[in-house]
Order: C-alpha cells, then sequence, then structure tokens
C-alpha cells in the first residue's frame, strides 16, 4: 500500500495516531499531495466526515491545511455522489459535532455536490432533524436550493416520510407549492410515500391540488403508489368549512384553511370559491373520486395481487357513477386493441360482478382503466403492460406476451422521447425472450405457443429498432458517442444474429436486407466511433444485459452487414477499421470474411499498426493470413507516398487522396 493510501484509510477507520505519524514533519507540498484526492475515492477530508470522525476532521483542517471545501466522490447506500464536499458528507451521515467544526472553519452551508445538492438537503433525506435545525437556524441554510430535477429540501422530506423536518421547514417558511422540472410538489411527494399526516400538514399550509407534467394530481399519484389511506382521506366528504387536523401555524398569511372540494379551485388559493364556481366543479370532484378509486382497484390487481380488494374499490366507483340517477359515462374507445384481446371497460354493475369469476378479464380492465387515465405517455402505463405479458412469458404464453409488448413498445415510440430507458429496455426484454424461446427447448415444448415465434415477431421488433435509431439521429444533438445509443445499436445485432437463425422466404430475405440498409444509411456511430460493422466484430457488443443473447464476434451478422453495404474500411474514431477490431478479438474466420469483401489488410490506425501487427502472436491461425497476399501495387504505390511526404493533397482526385490516407 503506498502512502497516500495509507493516509486515506487511517482518514477512513478514524485512527488519528496513525494519521499523525503519517502526516507529522512533511512539507506544505508533501501534505497537499497527501491530503488531496484518491482516484474515486475523495479526500481524506471527506472520508473522515463522512463516517464522523471528528479529531481526523480537525486535525486536517487544522495542522494539515486540509481545504474544507474540496469535493469528491463518496458512497451512500450502494450509490456514488459525485462532488461532494465535506459538510455534505457529514449531514447526509448526521454527524451534527462534524457538521458544526467544519462550519466554524469556513465551509459553505449551501455548497453543492455536482447534481445540486446542499447539505441541507442531504440531511433531509435520511431524517437527520437536528442536523435541519441547526443548519438553518444557526446558519440560514438555504431552503429553496433545489438539486438538478428540482426537487427541494421540503419535497424530499415528504417523499422520504419525515414527518418532522416537514413540519419545521413549513415553519420556517419552504414554498409549499413550489414544483419541480417534472412539474410535481411536495403534496405529489407526499401523497407517492403515504404519509397521511405530513399530507394534512401540506394542505394545513395552503398546498394546492395541481396535476404535475403527467397530469397527474397528488390523489392520483395516491392511487398509483396504492396508498389507500391517502385516497380514502381525500376523497371523504367534509362539511363545509372544516379544517384540515392538525392545523400548522406557517410562516405565511393565512395559516390553516378550510379544505375545499378536490377539484375546486380559485385565483387566489387564501379565497375560497364562490357558490357558482363550487357548483360547476361539483362534478369534476365527482369524477376525481371515481377516477381515483378505479385507479386504485387497478393498482390492487397489478401491484398488490389482490383482486379482491380491487373490487371492492371497483365497485365504490360505480356506485359513485351511478350516483343520483345520473350516470357518469367513461368514453368511448377509438377502437378495441387485440394485445387486451379486444376486453371492454365494464360500464354496469352486473358486468362489474361477472368479472369476479374471470381474473384474467380482471387483469385486462385494470390495463385499460390505467391507460384511460394516466394515459399513454405515463410511464406506468406501458410498464405494467410489459409486467402482465412478462406474466404470460413465464406461464409459457409467449404469444400473448409478445402482442402485450409489442403494444407497449408502440405506445413508448410514439409519446417518449428517442432512446428513453424504458423503451430500451422493451427492446431488451424482447432480445432476451427471443433468444430464450429459439434456444430453450424445453421452454418450447412447455409453452406449446413459442413454435409460433419465428420471422415476423422478430422481424417485427427489428423494424421499430431501427426506426428507433432514426428517431435518434433526428434529435438537433448528435447521440454517436452516448451510451444508451451504443446499446441501442448493440440490440439491434443482437435481434440480427437472432434473425439469422430462422428460416425465411426469398421476400422475407429481401425485407431483412432492405431494413439492414436502412439501419446502414442512417450512418450511426456507438461508442469511439464505432459502426455496426465494428461492434459486429466486438466480443464487448454481446454483453447488453442480465442475461446472455447473441455470441460476439458474429461472422453470421457480419456477413449480413457486408451484403447489405457495409463498408469494410470504416474508421473509429481511433481509425481502426472493423479487420483492426477483429484482430484485437483474434477472429481471423472474421478477418479472411472482411478481407475477401476488400478490406485492406495494410491499412494503418491512428497507431501506425495493422490489423496483422495486432494479432495475438501465439495465435496459430495467424500463419494463415499472410498480409502480402493481399496488398495490391496501389497499396504500396500509396505507402510510399505517405512515408516519403510527397504532396499529393490538391493534386490527385479526392477518391484517391482517402485511399492513400487509408493506409
Amino acid at each position: 500500500m503506498d502512502l497516500r493510501s495509507a493516509v486515506y484509510k487511517a482518514a477512513r477507520d478514524g485512527k488519528l495516531q496513525l494519521l499523525q505519524k503519517l502526516l507529522s514533519g512533511r512539507s506544505r507540498e508533501e501534505l497537499e499531495e497527501l491530503t488531496g484526492e484518491v482516484a474515486g475515492e475523495g479526500t481524506p477530508l471527506l472520508i473522515a466526515a463522512r463516517y464522523g470522525h471528528l479529531d481526523v476532521v480537525e486535525y486536517l483542517v487544522d495542522r494539515c491545511g486540509a481545504s474544507v471545501e474540496a469535493g469528491g466522490s463518496v458512497h451512500f447506500d450502494g450509490e456514488t455522489i459525485e462532488g461532494a464536499p465535506p459538510l455534505w458528507a457529514a449531514s447526509a451521515a448526521g454527524h451534527l459535532d462534524v457538521v458544526r467544526s467544519l462550519l466554524r472553519r469556513g465551509a459553505s452551508v449551501n455548497r453543492t455536490t455536482r447534481t445540486n445538492s446542499t447539505p441541507l438537503r442531504a440531511a433531509c433525506f435520511d431524517g437527520h432533524l437536528e442536523v435541519v435545525r441547526y443548519l438553518v437556524g444557526e446558519h440560514q441554510a438555504d431552503l429553496e436550493v433545489a438539486n438538478r430535477h428540482g426537487h427541494t429540501c421540503l419535497m424530499i422530506s415528504c417523499y422520504k416520510g419525515h414527518r418532522e423536518i416537514a413540519r419545521y421547514l413549513l415553519e420556517q417558511g419552504a414554498q409549499v407549492n413550489r414544483r419541480s422540472a417534472k412539474g410535481n410538489t411536495a403534496l405529489h411527494d407526499c401523497a407517492e410515500s403515504g404519509s397521511l399526516e405530513i399530507l394534512q400538514l401540506l394542505l394545513g399550509c395552503n398546498a394546492r391540488m395541481e396535476r404535475d407534467g403527467y397530469g397527474m394530481t397528488p390523489l392520483l399519484a395516491a392511487s398509483v403508489t396504492g396508498h389507500t389511506n391517502i385516497v380514502e382521506y381525500l376523497i371523504q366528504e367534509q362539511p363545509a368549512g372544516e379544517e384540515v387536523a392538525p392545523a400548522l401555524s406557517c410562516s405565511r398569511p393565512g395559516g390553516a384553511q378550510p379544505r375545499r372540494s378536490l377539484a375546486c379551485s380559485s385565483p387566489s388559493p387564501e379565497e375560497p370559491p364562490s357558490a357558482e364556481s363550487y357548483e360547476s366543479c361539483c362534478p369534476t370532484s365527482r369524477e376525481a373520486a371515481v377516477e381515483a378509486l378505479e385507479l386504485l382497484g387497478a393498482t390492487y390487481v397489478d401491484k398488490k395481487r389482490d383482486l379482491l380488494g380491487a373490487m371492492k374499490h371497483w365497485r365504490r366507483a360505480m356506485e359513485l357513477r351511478h350516483q343520483g340517477g345520473e350516470y357518469l359515462p367513461k368514453p368511448e374507445p377509438a377502437q378495441l386493441v387485440l394485445a387486451y384481446d379486444y376486453s371492454k371497460e365494464v360500464n354496469t354493475t352486473e358486468e362489474l360482478e361477472a368479472l369476479i369469476t374471470d381474473p384474467d378479464e380482471m387483469r385486462m380492465q385494470a390495463l385499460l382503466i390505467r391507460e384511460r387515465i394516466l394515459g399513454p405517455s405515463h410511464p406506468d402505463t406501458s410498464y405494467y403492460i410489459r409486467y402482465r405479458g412478462a406474466v404470460y412469458a413465464d406461464s409459457g404464453n409467449f404469444e400473448r406476451c409478445i402482442r402485450l409488448w409489442k403494444y407497449a413498445l408502440d405506445m413508448q415510440q410514439n409519446n417518449l422521447e428517442p432512446l428513453s430507458p424504458m423503451t430500451a429496455s422493451s427492446f431488451l426484454s424482447f432480445a432476451e425472450l427471443f433468444s430464450y424461446v429459439l434456444q430453450d427447448r424445453a421452454a418450447v415444448a412447455k409453452g406449446g405457443l413459442g413454435t409460433q415465434i419465428g420471422f415476423a415477431d422478430l422481424m417485427g421488433v427489428l423494424c421499430k429498432g431501427v426506426r428507433e435509431v432514426e428517431r435518434a439521429l433526428q434529435l438537433p444533438k448528435e447521440p454517436g458517442d452516448s451510451a444508451q445509443f451504443t446499446k441501442a445499436l448493440a440490440i439491434i445485432l443482437h435481434l440480427l444474429y437472432l434473425l439469422e437463425k430462422v428460416e425465411c422466404t426469398p421476400d422475407q430475405e429481401h425485407l431483412k436486407h432492405q431494413t439492414v440498409y436502412r439501419l446502414l444509411k442512417c450512418a450511426p456511430r456507438g461508442k469511439n466511433g464505432f459502426t455496426p460493422l465494428h461492434m459486429a466484430v466486438d466480443k464487448e457488443t454481446k454483453n447488453v444485459g442480465r442475461y446472455p443473447v447473441g455470441i460476439f464476434p458474429s461472422l453470421q451478422v457480419v456477413k449480413v452487414l457486408l451484403d447489405c453495404g457495409a463498408d469494410p474500411d470504416s474508421r473509429d474514431f481511433d481509425n481502426n477499421t472493423p479487420l483492426h477490431i477483429a484482430a484485437q478479438n483474434n477472429c481471423p474466420v472474421i478477418m479472411n470474411a472482411l478481407i475477401q469483401r476488400g478490406a485492406h489488410m495494410d491499412a494503418t490506425n491512428a497507431f501506425k499498426k495493422t490489423a496483422y501487427e495486432l494479432l495475438d502472436e501465439k495465435l496459430l491461425a495467424k500463419s494463415t493470413i499472410q498480409p502480402f497476399n493481399y496488398i495490391t501495387l496501389q497499396c504500396l504505390a500509396a505507402r510510399a507516398l505517405d512515408k516519403n511526404k510527397i504532396p499529393y493533397k490538391g493534386f490527385i482526385p479526392e477518391e484517391l487522396e482517402a485511399f492513400i490516407e487509408l493506409h
């Protein structure tokens, strides 16, 4: 262990005497080097603050001159926080004595991490009330500094269910209706966490029932997460003028206000709605309660797996729909959906009660309800469609699974941004499912329907994958080197790998080639400028998920790409051709295939290496590839021009310039 690592370990373990022994008598320059950041682990001061070693913290600052503001990487609950200052780490861990010491030594109370999280937000996250009180009460920490997602200290304390911290922040004037980047408020976060007491505190401070970026109210947020207590509280009828309890004396005009009907809103939240506006919004309030109960029932079906509980909430919703003889109709669907087995939502009590004998139909009802209320853009809509499909796959009903997954994928591609993590997850699930069915004959025999998975299913998903790449490349910002874009390309190559295992007619073969040509025409680039052909000869391409799908490098995929016009001499950012990558992966068979299609054996990369020079010297097959067998007079002439520095640019055609630069 080197000296820097020893210093870091002593600081982490709180061994002050060892630390003094390691650092005493050092020059200022040596101390700066030894107490600076250790790669990937932050500074010794940061790690000492994180574990609460007060004596070590004070020694490093007072005797060694360690900076109280120097940020670094620190680990909490399996997550790495980048750019965290020592005060943030101490606050997150709840070490009040270290927090006091660092602030006395000049630490900035509002200094943030790379994601714009303050020490106050860190303390709110894990519920360290005394740290929160000290940061705000003694050092006036800013309550309203939000992280990169727009989440404030009040929002995170509500989401984590820290009632006393939420109460304290409200007393100190935290903005109760502040919105995040996605439009949610503290009331949404509270509804998702299920804390009724905090919800009452927020309502007592004039928290408004507003919709977030997905159109979700706090009531619907509680329904989606299955917090029945929140739903029941928000939809229960109360006499006009009844106050929310317990009332909270907030540091703003108005204090606790009478609770209003859910859908009632007026220009000023401090003023009750007029009789006219109340009458006009009452039907909406009834509709909000109906939708909340229906959505809660859907959550009971898919999340809690409680069909009887779902029926209880759906019965109440149906009663409300028919209340007073004024039926609240459900909107008629534009068309019935094959993925849902053409199911239609029930509209009468008799139809609802008939569901008791058909659990599968109940599950379809849950999907229909969620899509109607949440809409296709909400992540939960497509998530639970995929979840239901996975359940069918587990029982061997692959045909039903694929129908649901294709429907969810269409929904994602039509409503989410290109290369969204959810869409990428859908593509990966398809690849893993197809691989499982095609390779595991026992699974096929068990399912019976597995044999129906063939060219049409694989081709359909491959086409959607190419479409996703086309959508991504239409974005203003080029996604070429993004990890998500590289993963999308890799999944497409895995689908192509699986498609090569399926028999197809000449027309189907033509369709496959057309689709691959569409991909190549986009000229997509993955990591380090890799083309699809580079990726097809790279062993790293096989790593796309938790389960194995295709085997790479793949000769079959290489041949298809070459047949469809892939350039065998294309270059990555290091000037490597696919031949160089194949050589690095010791694949002489694939190298031969590339050479037969015109790849130049003597092409050099940015490091002046040919593919032949990159082959493993111990590889016996190396002797079967003789570079001189593939070098033409043109190649030798091009190398001579370059080697002798003979000027040629501007004197010869551009295609000849490119040929010379290749060598």
